[in-house]
């Protein structure tokens, strides 16, 4: 998996346990697809060809426009892209781990550009509020 980078000016990393089976969790995850209709913060998700490294998305999240690419396809482990939009780039990883019935997800991002570097603090405030929401949708829609 692609690592995010430890030197960018924002940085961010969560932790959510879901009560549901791990092939529950990434089939959810993982279906770039129908994100929208969960995941309340993206307004447009499509994924270009397969579940697979290299192949691109574009989606719509917070009203911005985002091109990424998919690094990592792990089953059941971990899963990644990479992202642009607005002269700003991001690596959004995920990693699943199973245990007791359980699943731990941690989310991992790191954002650089000039914009971010010039107002660190509203975007890292951003992106913590949008990774814990995110997990806490992911959970919901898992646990159904």
């Amino acid at each position: 998996m692609k690592s995010i980078n430890e030197n960018a000016p924002v940085i961010s990393s969560q932790i959510i346990h879901i009560n549901a089976g791990i092939e529950k969790v990434w089939k959810v995850l993982t279906d770039i697809d129908k994100w929208t209709q969960w995941q309340t913060d993206i307004s447009k998700s499509k994924l270009s060809g397969k579940l697979a490294p290299g192949n691109t998305f574009n989606w719509k999240s917070g009203g911005a426009k985002i091109q990424s690419r998919l690094h990592t396809v792990n089953p059941f482990k971990s899963f990644g892209w990479t992202g642009k939009a607005l002269g700003m780039s991001a690596i959004h990883n995920w990693t699943l781990a199973e245990k007791d019935g359980k699943v731990m997800v941690l989310v991992e991002e790191s954002m650089e550009g000039f914009l971010v570097g010039l107002f660190k603090k509203a975007f890292r405030k951003n992106l913590e509020k949008g990774m814990q929401n995110w997990l806490e949708l992911l959970k919901t829609e898992c646990e159904k």
